[in-house]
C-alpha cells in the first residue's frame, strides 16, 4: 500500500475540517424529524453516508470527510431513532434501510451515490435493494452481506467490549484498529479529530437506540447474500485484513456475487481502515464513483 499524501494545513488545524463547520439541519418524512449534516460542492450526484452500530454523525472522522468532499456533496445524517432524528428507533436492517430512503425524500433526492461502513453497510444495501433505480453507486466498507457461508464469527471479547454501557479509547483502539505500534496512532490520532465536535455534543446513541440496533443485527441472519446478484450497480467492497468485527472474508465473498464489484484490502489495517487510511481510501472511493 502506498502511503497517503501529508495533510494540508486546513486538514490538519483542529476545528477547521469542513464537517466541523457544518451546521445540523432537518427534514421530515414518514413521521420522522431527520438531522443531517450536509457540505462540499453541489451541483453533482450527493454521496451519502451510513454509519456504523452506536455511532451518530459526530462520528465520521472529520479527516475522512474533508476527502470526500474536496470533490463531492457529502451527506451525513442520523437514522430513525438515533442522536438528534426523533421517534423510536429502527427494530430491523430493512427499516433503517427505509429511514435513508426517507431522508432521501425528504430531501427530494431522487439519485444519488451511497457508502455505508459497519452496520451501516448493511443499511445501505437493504436501501439500494429496496429501490435500485435510486442509487448509481454503493461503497460496502468494513461491512456485509451477513449470511455469508463460511464467515467466521468475531471472539467472545468484540461484542463485550462493543455492548459496554461507554467505550473508552482502549476500547476503540481494540475494535476498530490492529494492535501495533503504527495502528494505536492512527487510531488515537482519529480519535483526537472526532473531539472537536464530542467534546461539545457528548452524542450517544440511546440504551433504546443501541437495544433496536442490537435487535436488527440479532434478526439478520439470513442477510442479504442470497439478493448480492440483485445488485447490478457499481459495487466497491472494502474492509481491513485485521477486522476483529467483522472478518474480511466476507469483503472477498461479496465480491464473488456481485454482478459489478470491486474488493480492496488494507492488510495493515482493521475494521476503521477508513480512518486509518482517510486520504488513501478517501481518493479511492472518489476514483470508484467518478
Amino acid at each position: 500500500m502506498s502511503l497517503a499524501a501529508p495533510a494540508t494545513s486546513l486538514e490538519q488545524a483542529p476545528g477547521r475540517y469542513r464537517s466541523d463547520e457544518a451546521s445540523t439541519e432537518f427534514a421530515e418524512h414518514g413521521g420522522y424529524r431527520y438531522a443531517y449534516r450536509r457540505f462540499g460542492p453541489r451541483g453533482g450526484t450527493p454521496l451519502v453516508l451510513c454509519l456504523r452500530f452506536r455511532g451518530t454523525m459526530d462520528h465520521w472522522d472529520p479527516a475522512f470527510l474533508q476527502v470526500l468532499s474536496d470533490e463531492r456533496d457529502v451527506i451525513v445524517f442520523d437514522n430513525r431513532g438515533l442522536n438528534l432524528t426523533s421517534g423510536p428507533p429502527a427494530q430491523s436492517i430493512e427499516e433503517m434501510g427505509r429511514g435513508l430512503l426517507d431522508l432521501l425524500d425528504a430531501l427530494g433526492l431522487a439519485a444519488v451515490d451511497v457508502l455505508g461502513w459497519s452496520l451501516g453497510g448493511m443499511v445501505a444495501q437493504a436501501a439500494v435493494l429496496a429501490q435500485p433505480q435510486r442509487f448509481h453507486h454503493l461503497v460496502v466498507a468494513g461491512s456485509t452481506s451477513q449470511g455469508v457461508p463460511g464467515q467466521p464469527a468475531p471472539e467472545p471479547k468484540v461484542w463485550q467490549v462493543a455492548g459496554r454501557g461507554a467505550n473508552d479509547d482502549e476500547d476503540f483502539l481494540y475494535l476498530f484498529f490492529p494492535q501495533t505500534p503504527a495502528g494505536r496512532a492512527a487510531g488515537l490520532a482519529s480519535l483526537r479529530r472526532l473531539d472537536h465536535r464530542l467534546t461539545t455534543s457528548r452524542a450517544v446513541v440511546s440504551a433504546e437506540g443501541v437495544q433496536g440496533q442490537l435487535t436488527a443485527i440479532r434478526a439478520f441472519t439470513e442477510g442479504f447474500w442470497s439478493r448480492l446478484p440483485e445488485l447490478r450497480l457499481p459495487v466497491l467492497v472494502a474492509n481491513g485484513s485485521h477486522d476483529v468485527m467483522i472478518n474480511a472474508y466476507a469483503t472477498y465473498a461479496m465480491s464473488t456475487r456481485l454482478p459489478n464489484a470491486r474488493a480492496v484490502l488494507y492488510s495493515d489495517a482493521g475494521h476503521a481502515f477508513l480512518f486509518q487510511h482517510e486520504a488513501e481510501f478517501g481518493e479511492q472511493v472518489l476514483r470508484f464513483l467518478r
